[in-house]
């Protein structure tokens, strides 16, 4: 934690010390649109499925030893 962080939680200031966090939060998009259909989309799909399985065994293996 940072020192302005620190002092905000001991004051009991709860809000950001600059704007910058705000402008953050603003500038996230609301709403966007996938196309499901897309092949692009399925070949995405497939990487991110294929990586996380790859996680997940490794997960088990470091549970397992």
């Amino acid at each position: 934690m940072s020192e302005k962080q620190i002092s905000g939680a001991i004051s009991g200031n709860s809000k950001p010390s600059s704007d910058l966090a705000d402008e953050k939060k603003n500038s996230v998009p609301g709403d966007f649109d996938i196309d499901m259909d897309s092949p692009q989309t399925e070949k995405a799909a497939v990487a991110i499925q294929s990586q996380f399985r790859k996680f997940q065994k490794k997960k088990e293996q470091d549970v397992k030893s």
